[in-house]
């Protein structure tokens, strides 16, 4: 049995994505990305390359492999994205506001214009849930889509 996650961008503000994550089709949390500036997984790198803006981009919409990593830089078990083209490090965590994310995916409420909240609790379940999914040798993959999709 596989884990599958989807991520529906829902609103594009000037400089931020606001999301909702589904696990297995249910309802999880919100999220909040950087701006989608309509990268998708099948763009070439060069496209990638011409409309990408370190640390302010969202990442391309496609389908990724996930796994759960000891992150080095925020010390702790979280969920990576593998191959995410023209992005390196992706992974789904706690924050509040688009500064937190640098391309990564934010969990939580998004109950303030912009931002999430509460976010260390969904960050913690869903390392939970992904984590014992890995430890079944369950896949893990999730589905980024655009609002028109």
């Amino acid at each position: 049995m596989a884990v599958d996650l989807r991520l529906k961008r829902r609103f594009s503000g000037l400089d931020y994505t606001i999301g909702s994550l589904y696990i297995d089709g249910t309802y999880f949390c919100d999220t909040l990305e950087d701006a989608d500036r309509g990268l998708t997984q099948t763009m070439s790198p060069e496209e990638i390359r011409q409309k990408k803006i370190a640390h302010e981009t969202a990442i391309p919409t496609g389908l990724y492999r996930v796994i759960v990593n000891l992150s080095p830089a925020k010390r702790r078990m979280l969920p990576r994205l593998l191959d995410v083209p023209g992005f390196s490090g992706i992974l789904i965590h706690r924050g509040n506001t688009k500064n937190d994310s640098s391309g990564c995916i934010l969990v939580g409420e998004n109950k303030v214009k912009g931002t999430v909240i509460n976010s260390t609790s969904y960050e913690k379940r869903l390392v939970e849930i992904l984590t014992g999914a890995q430890e079944r040798c369950e896949e893990t993959e999730i589905k980024i889509e655009g609002k028109q999709e």
